[in-house]
């Protein structure tokens, strides 16, 4: 086989969860230009069937969509048997699925750990990292009855530092005021490496690799004074295009990085570097 063809995947059912937000859909589309069958799971209907119709018209590809909780194991398990049923294999599988909570839509003092939730806590938790661990724990297995599958684990540039809070500062306000990233979403992209690791012990040797890939920040409409501040914090000195991260997710979920089992591949223009 040769590298350029190690690329492709033709065929092979690649299960995106989270598929209709930011990355999902980069995510999805980069299997389908590639040659994947997409295989879409969120809660997000509405955004499942959009996502779907580009996919079709841009790539010809039909996706395969499922409504999905993935805090649900039972409906996990449908979605699983339902997969097996049409495809008998599963061969990808991307956690992507996490909360992350737009700072514009929360009260100032709504994320400070003081006063933090825990019931948010425990919502935001059982979704990025519980249910990473249900999808592996419910769609591995079939791929180990192959001997071959890929697990791909979605983290960010905080799951290797903390948020730096400066970014969010308002001089007009008090400290215990300020608005903050919460404690969760790092804590869920922290675990998620933890989560790689395990995953990568537990089924390297029956042909299941398991990586973590930890995305650095995307343009998306945020408030201009806050974009200056982060770009200054990155050694590219900007955040990065939401398709920039396609060929990296392509590399980790074909055969070209076949010889990859339980690293960490982190794109974040160098903001970690210093």
């Amino acid at each position: 086989m040769s590298t350029r063809e190690k690329f492709e995947i033709p065929g092979r059912v690649a299960i995106v969860t989270g598929a209709s937000g930011l990355l999902g859909q980069q995510h999805t589309k980069a299997i389908a230009e590639f040659g994947g069958q997409p295989v879409l799971v969120d809660v997000d209907e509405k955004g499942l069937n959009q996502l779907a119709e580009e996919v079709l018209n841009i790539y010809g590809i039909n996706s395969e969509i499922h409504h999905c909780d993935i805090t649900s194991t039972e409906e996990l398990i449908n979605v699983r048997d339902n997969l097996v049923t049409k495809f008998g294999r599963i061969d990808i599988l991307i956690n992507n699925a996490a909360v992350d909570t737009k700072m514009a839509d929360t009260m100032p003092t709504e994320n400070r750990l003081e006063s933090f939730p825990v019931k948010t806590w425990e919502h935001e938790l059982s979704v990025g990292l519980t249910g990473a661990m249900l999808c592996s724990q419910i769609f591995g297995p079939v791929m180990v009855s192959a001997g071959k599958g890929v697990i791909l684990n979605i983290s960010s540039d905080l799951g290797l530092i903390a948020p730096d809070q400066r970014l969010y500062e308002e001089s007009s306000l008090p400290t215990n005021k300020q608005r903050v990233k919460p404690v969760t979403y790092s804590i869920v992209k922290h675990g998620i490496h933890g989560l790689t690791r395990y995953l990568a012990s537990y089924w390297g040797d029956q042909g299941i690799r398991t990586n973590t890939i930890s995305l650095g920040g995307v343009y998306v409409n945020q408030p201009e004074h806050f974009v200056k501040k982060l770009e200054r914090l990155i050694i590219l000195g900007r955040m990065a295009d939401p398709e920039e991260y396609r060929a990296a997710i392509i590399f980790l979920v074909s055969d070209a990085s076949e010889y990859m089992i339980g690293s960490n591949l982190v794109i974040d223009g160098g903001r970690t570097v210093w």
